[in-house]
């Protein structure tokens, strides 16, 4: 037997899963650490010999983090590279439950389905899937989404909230106010809301939402949240070109995916817990409201018996799009079938 961060393995062990947590553990000691980090006292934390640990840092160096190594003095951290790896994320994480366990897929059909698979199997609350690629990655009312490797974020949460079915539906609302906080807190960018849960800078969409759910009539067995992002994307297919836009085409530098995914996770868990809390969205309702992109605009409400021009007013605590129109009546839109539009564009 053995010890790593102060939990017993077997020495039958998968081999993958102790490579990750000693990787885990290396990146997290040396982010804290102001200077080298001897071999000894690594081989002290974690409870292996030198080699282990030599060969750790080295599967680190071949996924291209600097780590400098010097005799008589040991390691340390110089450089991190875009990596969305395990060990890249769970070295830095900071929420109690979402996350625990994360999955992570160099390439996936789309991290939703395997979600609903695994919650379909079993797995429990806070589990989260993050793809580098996604080779059917879909978006909302059927559509594709595209989804190449290495500059964009793909991630699912797994959930199991004690919520009614009719509610399941404003967890869409809390993920695209958590988004947005997050690219703002990483990047600095000025992010908007295209009402219900597009993710906007400067007029053109940087993410999108898929939620999917499965339920009685009265109780939610499980909801998946499907988040993409465009990160470092510079250029888009034909039909999405001018109306998409990425974190690194609107701030000119590259964007860390990682710290987008950590962002995203320590505010979807804050917002998830104040909407449990008030059982609606009231608790988050001015910041989401204040960051709505079609308030006090004209828009178009395309429904399936046809479509009719308003004012969007605000949001609701039940996550309705609140509309006037030219008789000053108000009408609460729903989201689901129904999308809104601009009169002269995307927003």
């Amino acid at each position: 037997m053995e010890i790593i961060e102060g939990i017993w393995y077997n020495e039958t062990i998968d081999s993958r899963k102790k490579v990750l947590i000693m990787k885990e553990t290396i990146l997290k000691i040396l982010r804290e650490t102001d200077g080298y980090v001897s071999g000894q006292k690594l081989c002290e934390l974690l409870g292996v010999s030198r080699t282990a640990v030599w060969k750790a840092i080295n599967q680190l160096r071949e996924e291209g983090y600097e780590i400098d190594s010097v005799n008589n003095k040991g390691y340390q951290l110089n450089h991190v590279p875009d990596v969305m790896s395990e060990a890249e994320i769970l070295s830095q994480l900071e929420t109690n439950w979402l996350g625990h366990p994360l999955y992570y897929f160099d390439s996936i059909d789309s991290t939703n389905n395997y979600a609903k698979k695994l919650a379909e199997e079993g797995a429990g609350h806070g589990t989260v899937v993050i793809g580098d690629q996604q080779t059917a990655g879909k978006g909302r009312l059927g559509r594709s989404w595209t989804s190449p490797r290495g500059c964009a974020v793909y991630i699912s949460y797994l959930l199991r909230p004690d919520i009614l079915p009719v509610h399941a539906s404003q967890l869409t609302i809390v993920a695209a106010l958590a988004t947005a906080k997050a690219v703002e807190e990483v990047t600095g960018l000025d992010c908007g809301i295209k009402w219900p849960n597009d993710i906007v800078v400067d007029g053109r969409k940087v993410c999108g939402i898929l939620t999917e759910m499965t339920a009685d009539m009265d109780q939610v067995h499980y909801v998946v949240i499907g988040i993409g992002v465009n990160v470092n994307m510079t250029e888009f297919d034909e039909a999405i070109r001018d109306t998409a836009t990425s974190l690194r085409l609107k701030t000119g530098e590259m964007v860390s995916r990682a710290s987008i995914i950590l962002s995203m996770l320590r505010y979807f868990e804050k917002y998830y817990e104040n909407f449990l809390e008030h059982e609606d969205l009231s608790g988050i309702l001015e910041e989401y409201n204040s960051r709505l992109v079609n308030r006090n605009r004209q828009v178009r409400i395309l429904e399936r018996r046809g479509e009719w021009t308003a004012i969007a007013r605000s949001m609701n605590a039940q996550g309705e799009l609140v509309v006037e129109t030219e008789d000053g009546k108000q009408h609460n839109i729903l989201s689901g079938e129904v999308s809104v539009r601009g009169i002269y564009g995307y927003v």
